[in-house]
């Protein structure tokens, strides 16, 4: 019930305090939390230890229910105040705090008994559905509680991403909706994967244009139930595209694990899950009630996914290796630093490019980048992408796209997109098979029209998407 510096350890050991005192080196444990006391008063009896016991003071003002003690300083009558403070901290004091301790424990118990009648919910839940004879039903739904003030949600799909755990077994899931705000304005994709927190495998992957969804819910559908013992799903909703359509999100929740979260933080996701359906059923069956059915794109069975973006330090060693008869005066390829992005200036002839070199790691199944012409008046150009073995001369790969159209076999090229100045073009790699080893990715740009008058071509937001194998585990036979 007494807090005191660290400094002060000897002085305080030796006197009447000792079975009361708590230090502040051990008043936090390693990861931040405090541990099982509450300081209702502070001593020091040096400057040193004073200093201590106010910066402990501080730190547990993120507590709100631990008021701030009040910090006495002994260092004059030590053995007379140090005595003063025993008892009266043995007295009605130090039965109160008991009884604190005491009902802090009946909450630990309390939210044990809650978990466990969750996990007995799954198990009716799981009961139900055995039941249930209609083709696609409805076994969980957070409903959407659409807030005028939400703002920012689709931001964070386009630079990170949403994620979101699902509250019910995996035994027999078929499919989920999830609720839009409303329909994109522009072009672009929504990237829905859906996989076991236990192991790390995918389920599936959806790739979705903005143009296939629709303003309420949309059903996610899977070509086959999730099989064997019950485990987590985990949803991860992410989007490449000028200005993505915003997921609704549900009513607060008292959980926090099954509240919507992101690597970056927001207030919105605070305490609040994304507005969802969860079926099962018939696999492929759309509900009745939902608009439309979205497939997978892609099935992850046994396998790992990863989204992971290039490093700064690549970036900034952007190599120009562009092919072209014109010598410009001035620097076609660079790095902006405040914007993490690349710049690639296109030529009246040839292709401008820079090569960020070993970037692209093996297993690597989707890339995925923006594009846009950084000035009002830039004429319009066109960009795309090239991945290249790291041992391949990048300009001979170049002037064989050039000559040809087409890059070689042992190379992966995007395509030529159109950028036009005051719109951003969404730019995607989609591969047949994973590569097998470490790869370089080149920027392109080249002129679309006769001038190429202050057509900074900016691009930015790399996103890479990696497939790794994992390990099979035994399953048990779900009765």
């Amino acid at each position: 019930m007494v807090l005191g510096g660290a400094s002060d350890r000897a002085v305080l050991a030796a006197g009447p305090l000792a079975h009361l005192v708590t230090f502040t080196d051990e008043l936090f444990c390693s990861d931040g939390t405090i541990r099982d006391v509450y300081p209702v008063i502070a001593v020091a009896a040096s400057a040193a230890a004073n200093a201590e016991v106010e910066a402990a003071i501080a730190a547990l003002a993120k507590f709100a229910t631990i008021p701030a003690p009040p910090v006495i300083r002994i260092e004059r009558d030590q053995d007379g105040i140090a005595a003063l403070i025993q008892t009266v901290l043995q007295s009605g004091l130090g039965r109160i705090s008991n009884h604190a301790r005491t009902m802090a424990a009946e909450l630990v118990m309390l939210r044990r008994e809650r978990e466990t009648l969750f996990e007995n919910f799954r198990v009716l839940e799981d009961a139900f559905r055995a039941r249930n004879w209609e083709p696609a039903s409805e076994i969980f739904a957070h409903d959407a509680f659409v807030d005028p003030k939400d703002e920012g949600i689709g931001r964070l799909m386009r630079e990170s991403w949403v994620e979101q755990l699902l509250p019910v077994s995996s035994f027999g899931v078929s499919g989920f909706a999830l609720h839009f705000r409303d329909v994109a304005k522009g072009a672009g994709e929504v990237i829905v994967t859906l996989d076991y927190v236990e192991s790390g495998e995918g389920v599936a992957e959806w790739l979705v244009p903005f143009s296939d969804l629709s303003a309420g819910w949309n059903f996610f559908s899977l070509p086959k139930a999730c099989d064997g013992s019950p485990r987590t799903l985990r949803l991860r909703v992410s989007a490449n595209g000028a200005e993505p359509p915003s997921p609704s999100l549900g009513h607060p929740i008292a959980s926090h694990r099954y509240a919507a979260r992101s690597r970056s933080l927001h207030g919105d996701l605070d305490h609040r899950p994304l507005a969802m359906k969860i079926y099962a059923g018939v696999p492929g069956v759309r509900p009745t009630a939902l608009p439309n059915s979205i497939a997978p794109s892609a099935l992850m069975s046994g396998r790992r996914i990863e989204d992971y973006r290039l490093p700064l330090d690549a970036l900034r060693a952007v190599a120009d290796v562009s092919v072209s008869p014109i010598v410009p005066d001035f620097q076609t390829i660079r790095f902006l630093e405040h914007e993490d992005a690349i710049v690639c200036h296109p030529l009246p002839a040839g292709i401008s490019a820079g090569a960020i070199a070993n970037v692209v790691a093996p297993g690597t199944v989707r890339f995925a980048a923006r594009a846009t012409i950084d000035h009002p008046d830039g004429k319009p150009a066109r960009v795309g992408f090239l991945l290249a073995p790291s041992a391949a001369n990048l300009r001979s790969e170049i002037a064989v796209l050039e000559r040809e159209g087409a890059a070689r076999r042992s190379a992966y090229f995007s395509g030529w997109r159109d950028v036009v100045a005051g719109e951003s073009a969404s730019i995607n790699i989609m591969l047949d098979s994973p590569i097998q080893r470490t790869m370089n990715l080149v920027v392109l740009s080249r002129a679309k029209e006769d001038s190429v008058d202050f057509s900074w071509l900016k691009v930015f937001d790399f996103r890479l998407v990696r497939h790794f194998d994992v390990e099979a585990r035994g399953e048990a036979v779900h009765a």
